[in-house]
């Protein structure tokens, strides 16, 4: 029965979503607004050093200095996180004879491409950004909000000798390249090298690279500036939780440079993409991408165990149609599980040209896992999740990954650390990161301290329809797998009718799933969440399990099943839980799969549990829970939004705990896991397991 009185109570007011909220710090981001943030801080010139860093004068180091892509890193590299000029600028009115026009406030895709491509460079710069930090946070050092009639300006200057060897410096634009990197811009950006026109890039989730080898001089500093347009949730483009008036569970919008900027020299052919992902047989598939014209390359793969460095494997394989798509066999024997996270080293290799000298060689460190996750029925004709062969109940929570200093940017490594340490110390195995890809280094953590990971595929869309993506199906459970997504009344209604955000979406997820895949704590796709701009699930289902078989996919978690997907997936904040029959012919490869299962249970005489009826998708309860708990001194907001407040902490906690203790008494029912609202507070949202601050863990404490 639906509880009323909590869904009256969970309704967003004005009163909540126009109090300002209160800054809050969190102990990393305190330390970087003492040392980075004082009042003459942003004023201090970098200046080089011969080790290849870039320090400030009173020898302080960057923030988030780690190396960005730790399965792919090379013996060198440079970062560009620090103070940036920044200028803060309207959009400007296009020229008559311009490819672009200033149609309203807000810019199309195509038309904010060539906006940025043809900016001008501010003469003068509002003053420094203290870069990955977006505008819109504090620990940027500007705080200011990002409106769709402005674009962001930045700049920096680079010193030749911060980028490592004086050889390989010289050799840049002959024997090597120069690549500069951005983890992340959101969401239209140009980049410019010395006012030339580099690169420009599309989407706000996604690394991407620039080949600035053209445009440098070994011997002189050179300039980098990059021009930025975001129209955050005015647009349709992918935005997750952003919104630039925040309110309920919807979070303060970002704009710009909000992961991490570096450079590094390669060769002249080098591996662009590496991705490991290895088997609980021993097999290990392996995909590489390859930059510059060398037919005759050659990928070696040597892995290694670490516990004693034995050899597992050791191959070549031909790299001169610029991919690699293989599988081996190895010899590794240690498996990878939450409760073991074993992890193997990898060192990949492009040879190239007619001697192996080091000057033909593109070396990198990697890392892969062995392990195996599928959906199967147990021996009663469960659907359960599977690693390495046995059954594995999921004890999820959901993580938004925002921070009250830096928003969608962590203040430091060693939060991303925390987070992950503290929900496996809580009793969690599995973090679904929700509607965000985070930046690579929170992936590998959770694959080396052994944490589960759902990922989301980011949502985006037009204006979501509050009738029809919320107050119908949290009223009426019956509409949840009664409604179509593949129609054009759907789409309006669902807010996918923009042809361009469909076709943006499709890329981002399989770009998404590319980029994520040689991750062994990932263990599911999640494609949509409660409709949020959600159209042919199936088709998106079919695509993804194409592109990955070996990851179960979670095509619609919440409200519109579509009947596709290997889970039955299901939100349930307002009634008792309680498992809900899997009803209806599956379409997609899971129907294939519902037919062989049939034909086991009658070889095998025993019949699917009426509460699953398929024994092939999975039921999971994919969020619940939410209850809030205002901490004083500790929040953002004077008044809790959530599902449901307390008296007291202690009673909150009670409360919760037996709320799980629900859920995971509904396991010997058919539940296959569940995942709890949410890792931390967020704003005005107080339901978190820790305090938005990062300082308590009320949950335990």
């Amino acid at each position: 029965m639906l509880d009323v009185k909590r869904v009256l109570k969970a309704a967003p007011t004005k009163m909540r979503s126009q109090e300002p909220l209160q800054q809050l710090w969190t102990p990393w981001g305190e330390q970087i607004a003492s040392e980075w943030l004082s009042s003459n801080a942003a004023h201090k010139a970098f200046c080089p050093t011969k080790d290849g860093e870039r320090k400030l004068k009173n020898g302080r180091t960057p923030i988030l200095n780690e190396h960005p892509r730790p399965t792919i890193v090379r013996s060198d590299h440079t970062m560009l996180n620090g103070f940036w000029d920044y200028a803060i600028v309207s959009i400007p009115e296009s020229d008559n004879g311009s490819k672009w026009r200033k149609s309203t406030t807000v810019l199309t895709r195509d038309e904010a491409v060539q906006a940025v491509k043809e900016a001008a460079i501010p003469e003068t710069f509002d003053g420094k950004i203290l870069v990955p930090f977006s505008p819109e946070s504090a620990l940027s050092g500007v705080h200011q909000t990002i409106y769709p009639d402005n674009m962001i300006w930045y700049r920096t200057i680079v010193h030749p000798v911060t980028l490592g060897g004086e050889e390989a410096v010289r050799q840049i634009g002959d024997a090597n390249r120069l690549i500069l990197h951005f983890e992340a811009v959101d969401y239209v950006c140009a980049c410019f090298i010395n006012g030339q026109f580099a690169g420009v890039h599309v989407g706000g989730y996604l690394p991407f690279d620039v080949d600035i080898s053209a445009f440098v001089d070994p011997d002189d500093d050179f300039e980098i500036a990059l021009c930025v347009y975001d129209p955050n949730d005015s647009g349709t483009q992918m935005r997750g939780k952003q919104k630039i008036e925040r309110e309920g569970i919807w979070y303060t919008a970002q704009s710009g440079i909000w992961q991490s900027v570096w450079m590094e020299i390669v060769p002249e052919a080098y591996m662009q993409t590496l991705t490991l992902k290895g088997a609980a047989d021993g097999r290990l598939f392996i995909r590489a991408e390859i930059g510059g014209d060398k037919p005759n390359a050659k990928l070696r793969i040597v892995v290694t165990d670490p516990a004693d460095g034995a050899i597992v494997a050791d191959e070549r394989f031909a790299a001169g149609m610029r991919k690699v798509r293989t599988e081996i066999a190895t010899r590794a024997e240690h498996l990878w599980s939450p409760e073991d996270p074993y992890l193997y080293d990898v060192t990949a290799t492009l040879e190239f040209g007619a001697a192996k000298s080091q000057e033909k060689q593109d070396i990198v460190r990697s890392y892969c896992a062995f392990r195996t996750v599928e959906i199967k029925p147990d021996l009663k004709g469960v659907a359960r999740f599977y690693l390495n062969g046995k059954p594995l109940f999921l004890k999820g929570v959901l993580d938004q990954g925002y921070w009250p200093d830096g928003l969608m940017t962590a203040p430091s490594d060693e939060a991303l650390i925390h987070d992950i340490i503290a929900m496996k110390e809580s009793g969690f195995n599995m973090l679904r990161k929700h509607i965000k890809i985070e930046t690579a280094r929170w992936y590998y953590h959770c694959d080396r301290l052994g944490m589960f990971v759902w990922q989301d595929a980011v949502s985006g869309g037009g204006e979501y329809n509050a009738w029809t993506t919320n107050r119908k199906p949290t009223l009426v459970r019956a509409t949840w797998n009664k409604y179509r997504d593949d129609t054009a009344k759907h789409f309006a209604a669902l807010g996918a009718d923009d042809s361009t955000y469909r076709r943006d979406w499709s890329r981002t997820c399989d770009a998404m799933v590319h980029m994520l895949a040689g991750h062994p704590s990932i263990v599911a796709w999640v494609l949509f969440n409660e409709g949020w701009g959600q159209f042919n699930a199936c088709d998106a289902a079919e695509r993804i399990h194409a592109l990955d078989p070996t990851r179960p996919i979670d095509a619609t978690s919440g409200w519109y099943d579509q009947r596709c997907g290997d889970f039955h997936s299901v939100h349930n904040y307002f009634r008792p839980l309680e498992i809900y029959p899997d009803k209806g012919p599956l379409r997609g490869y899971v129907a294939e799969y519902e037919k062989k299962h049939k034909r086991r249970c009658r070889a095998a005489h025993y019949a699917v549990l009426p509460v699953t009826q398929h024994g092939v998708r999975a039921f999971m309860i994919s969020e619940f829970g939410g209850l809030a708990q205002l901490v004083a001194d500790h929040a953002a907001v004077s008044r809790a939004y959530g599902y449901g407040e307390y008296d007291s902490i202690e009673d909150w906690r009670a409360a919760v705990r037996s709320v799980l203790a629900s859920a995971e008494s509904l396991e010997s029912r058919g539940l296959a896991g569940y995942v709890y609202t949410q890792v931390s507070d967020v704003e005005e949202e107080l339901n978190g397991l820790l305090t938005y601050d990062r300082r308590l863990n009320k949950f335990v404490q």
